[in-house]
């Protein structure tokens, strides 16, 4: 079973939440980051990309980039923008998008049980992007983003905090990215804490991450290192514990994650995609409204792709829509056999929509594009159970989680 803890958090003032909180630092790039932060002197992005603090030219992984953090952090706790609790704490955070809630229980989630496979990975982490927040999370000596969990429904868990929710008042209601309301209440009541603390203790058996892959690894390898500069130091030490959200899977929604290619479409394409796919022409932009089907625009044409059922496989792995795609199209027919790597492919968030697919060819940077039917949440914890992991780019997880809202102190400098 797993373990959570409530926390001394570190968060904004209840009347600079809005300014405060910003998107995650790996959805911004540091030009897109710059332009905010030159307009919000509050945006938790001058913690969490601090690079924008610095000369245009400077490296987003210089050390003095990690400095200013550092240093950025302790200004916005030194002006009052944001405060520490005197207290530990467990936090709600509901995300409300387009009329659809869900609603987490904010913790500190326990390095041990990462380490024990209780808390399940689903994605490869890239050694320079953990390296980033490695460093990031040890000159701030803080986790500053939280990291996305999942867990199997449990209805007296989903029971006490629905009530909870009902019968206090938030500390925070805001909206802000893209319309997307933001809700916060505190947990203030031991008995609903160490209830809380009991549920997850008796009847959850693992935690799975859905997004924070790479700030989990970080977190990690802190409190390894940590922990052998302070050999002594308690296992309730907060090194040993980082930052998170749960949310029960039920309320989760995994969007498609689109492709488009680079490539020449020989005279003979749509004949060699009939060889694994029944192809179907159609007159508008094709949405895939079940699994086993893809939509492709090429040509100036869109066309509905089902998978023949010979070609279905029922690995947790090789079943996937990516990985159909894959396999019986983008590997034999543009060459692509490491979408980690190739520059021939990119990716395109399912919230951008069908426009943004077509544009990507008519505009002539690619060849042809692809619209898939999302990942599942279920599909996305088989995996992880079975110890495998998903091809990059199977699932965009909408709404975001905004950072700046709640900071975990390590108190270990």
């Amino acid at each position: 079973m797993v373990k959570i803890k409530p926390f001394k958090a570190i968060r904004p003032t209840g009347k600079y939440a809005s300014e405060i909180a910003s998107l995650p630092y790996d959805v911004l790039n540091s030009k897109e980051a710059r332009l905010i932060g030159d307009q919000k002197e509050k945006s938790f992005l001058h913690i969490d990309k601090a690079e924008i603090d610095l000369a245009e030219e400077s490296s987003p992984y210089a050390q003095q980039v990690y400095q200013k953090a550092a240093e950025n952090l302790k200004t916005f706790l030194q002006k009052g923008w944001l405060i520490q609790e005197d207290t530990e704490q467990f936090y709600l955070y509901q995300l409300t998008m387009n009329g659809r809630s869900q609603m987490g229980l904010v913790v500190c989630a326990s390095i041990e049980d990462y380490l024990e496979k209780n808390i399940k990975k689903h994605e490869f982490t890239r050694e320079e992007k953990e390296v980033d927040r490695i460093r990031h999370v040890d000159a701030t000596d803080a986790n500053t983003s939280p990291i996305f969990l999942t867990y199997r429904d449990q209805e007296s868990i989903d029971a006490l905090i629905k009530k909870w929710a009902a019968e206090n008042e938030p500390i925070y209601h805001f909206t802000s990215f893209h319309a997307v309301e933001h809700t916060v209440w505190v947990i203030d009541q031991e008995a609903a804490r160490d209830k809380l603390t009991q549920l997850f203790d008796q009847n959850v058996a693992e935690l799975y991450i859905a997004d924070g892959h790479h700030r989990t690894e970080s977190a990690v390898k802190v409190a390894l290192k940590r922990k052998e500069t302070y050999p002594n130091a308690p296992d309730e030490a907060e090194f040993n514990y980082f930052l998170a959200v749960l949310f029960p899977k039920s309320q989760l929604a995994i969007w498609d994650y689109n492709r488009v290619v680079k490539g020449l479409i020989q005279e003979d394409f749509l004949e060699k995609v009939a060889e694994k796919f029944d192809v179907e022409k159609v007159l508008s932009p094709y949405k895939p409204e079940q699994p086993k089907t893809i939509g492709m625009y090429v040509n100036d044409e869109w066309y509905k792709l089902t998978v023949r059922s010979e070609f279905i496989s029922t690995h947790p792995v090789q079943g996937l829509d990516v990985s159909l795609l894959q396999e019986y199209l983008l590997t034999p027919l543009f060459g692509i056999e490491d979408i980690r790597t190739d520059k021939r492919i990119d990716f395109i968030g399912g919230i951008r929509g069908m426009q943004a697919l077509s544009d990507a060819v008519d505009e002539g940077s690619f060849s042809a594009a692809f619209s898939m039917y999302p990942t599942t949440i279920d599909e996305l914890i088989r995996v992880a159970d079975s110890g495998e992991v998903l091809p990059p780019k199977s699932t965009w997880f909408e709404p975001k989680l905004l950072s700046g809202l709640f900071v975990h102190d390590l108190e270990s400098k």
